[in-house]
């Protein structure tokens, strides 16, 4: 027998709490049934006191794109077959792994039995729903085409799952090179620059500035080796601390967009997912001037978000899109501005920016093949660099001392 903290609702509309010893909620439910009153929401005291141990951390607690994605296709299956929307929800919740999003669902669930309509429950979670996510839901439940809805939404979120794979497929390679230079950097200054120093101090060599401050940095790090993990803690929490401020996003922003060969992956990719999303709400049946505001907070970029929000308050005065976007060519492609002002003028923008985005995902994922041969020649040079500049600060003394034999 379990003690569980109960909350019902007599037959008369009145709530109740307390505390009843049950098997399990089904009997807890028949025992308030006999008197009389509505189980609404029951919690086991075990469970209580276990919540009170449990460390949960947010990075493997979020709920990822993929859990989404299958949220939202077995969501449009189950409607699609006639199944009620409390009874699918329960089977989702049943479905996750994911204890956050279960817990969601459930609650979720819990709110459209009391009445509430699906979209206004999910935008309570704006960290598991996104802003687009809630407002597709909405338009789809108003026109009653809410099967559909899921349909273009779950297509969307796919094709963005895909761009993201592509890309951080595409940064494992000079990912993994850099850390193994790093490391193996690391170990030869702790290990092997003590000894050469100590080398070099018994025959009394006349060091150069480069390999004296090698030694210096070798010998710092043998002694207090166990500051490194510390510092790169401190280094990266400064930094994501930085990048949360509009000064620092701006700045880094603006840098990424400067740099050669990612500045053109950038652009390729923000263009894709403002088309691909701007699509999908258009053909949802989002007005303009919303779906604008939409893409504008999904979008990462500063400068990508800046004219998404102009661009949403220009339209709403009753300028078109693509003369707006004209301001922006430094970031947006000629081809994004003429294809939406062919959209505009024959007025299937939707149709117009889906074959768009597919363009453009066709060119994020070329970009992103081509990129490790692009990175690799680079990376060699650096490692070479390093490599050159450690073997001349160590060999340099060893030099002069055969010279002066």
């Amino acid at each position: 027998m379990s003690r569980y903290n109960y909350i019902a609702k007599t037959l008369q509309g009145k709530s109740r709490s307390g505390i009843l010893e049950a098997e399990d909620e089904h009997e807890l439910a028949r025992i308030l049934r006999k008197e009389g009153s509505i189980l609404i929401k029951a919690s086991s005291e075990e469970e209580k006191h276990k919540k009170k141990f449990l460390i949960t951390v947010p990075f493997l607690d979020r709920v990822s794109l993929t859990e989404k994605i299958m949220f939202a296709r077995n969501l449009r299956v189950m409607i699609a077959a006639g199944v009620a929307l409390p009874r699918t929800l329960r089977i989702l919740a049943d479905q996750t792994k994911n204890k956050k999003f279960r817990k969601t669902i459930l609650k979720i669930r819990e709110e459209i039995i009391k009445g509430k309509a699906f979209s206004e429950d999910l935008g309570k979670y704006p960290n598991i729903f996104s802003e687009l996510f809630v407002s597709m839901v909405k338009v789809g439940e108003e026109t009653g085409t809410l099967e559909e809805v899921l349909k273009v939404l779950t297509q969307q979120m796919e094709k963005e799952h895909e761009i993201k794979s592509r890309i951080k497929g595409a940064m494992i390679y000079p990912a993994v090179i850099i850390f193994a230079m790093v490391c193996i950097g690391v170990l030869m200054l702790i290990i092997v620059i003590p000894k050469l120093s100590a080398v070099f101090s018994e025959l009394g060599v006349d060091l150069p500035l480069t390999t004296k401050i090698v030694i210096a940095i070798g010998t710092f790090l043998s002694k207090f080796w166990f500051l490194l993990p510390i510092g790169i803690l401190v280094f990266l929490f400064l930094l994501r601390v930085i990048l949360k401020t509009k000064t620092g996003k701006l700045v880094f922003d603006t840098f990424v967009l400067k740099i050669p060969v990612i500045s053109s992956i950038v652009k390729k990719t923000n263009s894709a997912h403002t088309v691909r999303t701007l699509s999908s709400l258009i053909a949802a049946g989002v007005p303009i001037v919303r779906s604008l505001e939409i893409v504008s907070g999904t979008l990462g970029n500063v400068h990508y978000r800046k004219a998404m929000s102009e661009a949403a308050e220009r339209v709403k005065k009753g300028a078109k899109l693509a003369e707006i976007l004209k301001r922006y060519e430094n970031i947006y492609p000629t081809l994004v501005i003429q294809m939406i002002e062919v959209g505009e003028e024959t007025g299937k923008t939707s149709d117009v920016l889906e074959k768009l985005a597919e363009f453009f995902e066709e060119e994020v994922a070329n970009a992103t093949k081509n990129l490790s041969a692009v990175i690799e020649p680079v990376l060699m040079l650096i490692v070479g660099a390093v490599v050159g500049f450690f073997a001349i600060s160590m060999i340099q003394p060893i030099y002069s001392m055969v010279g002066t034999l």
